[in-house]
């Protein structure tokens, strides 16, 4: 009596492809810059990004270090737990001489395209106005802040929300008698602050990314 066959583990690899386009987008780089910096062609970038061929790990890693991430952002699979986040034990910290504070709500996904952050803001404060790729989603948890969108005000209440695109020059105000809070969600590529972790929860040194 023959013996039964072994069975073959028929998972199939990650679908990254989808994952390098969008970095590459969220980079403003093209097909053949992406290619020609990670030493392939851009043809096979292209069959990667479609999920038509799979790269060596190697390749990927080229790819990876181009983008400016960590290979495991396209091979790993985060636990369900690590996705969550507690009140009064998520990380805050500060960029060097300004009077925000900022709390991490977003964590490390591999592939993610969204960053969340609580912003903590001082009376009075007012930011400077800037325009970048991405858009925005505002919550006010708390107090009062004016949001300009070019020439357009809004003052906003705790409760209220404001969606835009980050290519809009923007700034925001607390306009309020005391402190103020933004939940900020957003897809661009500048990143605040270091990865979550009880180990970053004090004031840094780091500019935008």
């Amino acid at each position: 009596m023959s013996q039964p066959m072994p069975k073959i583990d028929s998972a199939r690899p990650p679908a990254f492809g989808g994952r390098i386009r969008d970095l590459r987008r969220k980079a403003n780089m093209t097909l053949q810059t992406l290619a020609d910096q990670a030493g392939i062609s851009v043809g096979f970038l292209s069959q990667v990004e479609r999920d038509k061929a799979t790269p060596s790990l190697g390749t990927l890693a080229n790819l990876a270090a181009t983008l400016g991430v960590d290979v495991d952002i396209f091979i790993s699979t985060p636990k369900p737990a690590d996705s969550v986040t507690r009140q009064g034990e998520r990380p805050r910290f500060a960029l060097a001489d300004s009077s925000l504070s900022y709390e991490h709500i977003s964590t490390v996904l591999p592939g993610g395209t969204i960053s969340s952050l609580i912003i903590h803001i001082p009376v009075g404060y007012a930011s400077e106005v800037t325009a970048h790729v991405g858009e925005e989603l505002i919550i006010v948890l708390e107090g009062t802040v004016r949001q300009t969108l070019d020439e357009t005000h809004f003052v906003l209440h705790q409760g209220d929300s404001l969606h835009f695109m980050g290519d809009t020059p923007h700034a925001f105000e607390n306009v309020g008698n005391g402190p103020a809070k933004l939940l900020w969600t957003g897809t661009s590529p500048r990143l605040l602050g270091p990865k979550p972790g009880p180990q970053n929860n004090h004031n840094i040194n780091r500019r935008d990314q």
